[in-house]
């Protein structure tokens, strides 16, 4: 960053949650960094998470993909993370408690298979790269994907239901299922987050869950992570 960022120590934010997350703020254009400020949203409430654990992980799954990939080309490639990711590992949104927070904390998350589209959507970026592949968000309301590239472009994919590919219309359909109305068939629906926007939707999720649910601490907490993604933007 150019300029200096001054932040508030937190309240009811953990502190080394707060710290770790803060320090992502300079390299959060960087996949890196963004898999590191999830990681730091998670450190909030989950008392186990050690972060060089967790980015173990994920790059154990790309040297996954690498040894199942027939050849180095996109489209092996991006057919052996399906593999790896979905039929192997069977990742999957989690329709039976879909709004529990645990479904948005990336560690837990990868312990157990199941979060929401916009986690597995970040395992599923982190992954991909970690091997070579592009793979970039889509910011759809109401339902996150991913849409990666190959040799014949772009291709939109759903790690929510198995990694499922997915044409711009039928992108479209669901969404409108998912909404409950039509909504308009306009390319600005699916466009890429920054790695500020994706955070901003992270923690939105659990500020909108912790508000419901009347854990106003946490709540709050989440208040003083937007804050930080507030000072941070250019």
């Amino acid at each position: 960053m150019s300029r200096e960022m001054t932040y508030h120590e937190p309240i009811y934010c953990r502190p080394e949650a707060f710290q770790y997350f803060v320090d992502q703020m300079p390299v959060l254009w960087t996949t890196d960094g963004l898999v590191r400020a999830a990681i730091a949203v998670s450190m909030h409430a989950l008392d186990d998470v050690v972060p060089e654990q967790t980015e173990s992980q994920i790059r154990a799954l790309s040297d996954r993909v690498l040894a199942t990939a027939t050849s180095s080309q996109r489209s092996r490639l991006h057919a052996a993370l399906h593999q790896v990711l979905f039929l192997e590992e069977r990742f999957a949104g989690d329709t039976d408690r879909y709004y529990h927070a645990l479904n948005s904390y990336l560690p837990a998350v990868l312990n157990s298979r199941r979060g929401l589209p916009i986690t597995l959507g970040l395992l599923y970026k982190a992954v991909g790269e970690g091997v070579g592949l592009t793979v970039a968000g889509v910011n759809a309301p109401g339902h996150f994907l991913v849409r990666v590239r190959t040799e014949a472009g772009w291709q939109i994919v759903d790690p929510f239901y198995h990694g499922e590919l997915l044409s711009r219309d039928e992108v479209f359909d669901r969404l409108d299922r998912i909404a409950q109305r039509p909504l308009p068939r306009s390319d600005e629906l699916l466009a890429a987050p920054t790695h500020l926007q994706w955070l901003y939707r992270v923690i939105g999720n659990l500020r909108q869950l912790f508000n419901a649910e009347g854990r106003l601490d946490d709540f709050r907490a989440m208040n003083e992570f937007m804050a930080v993604l507030r000072e941070s933007q250019p």
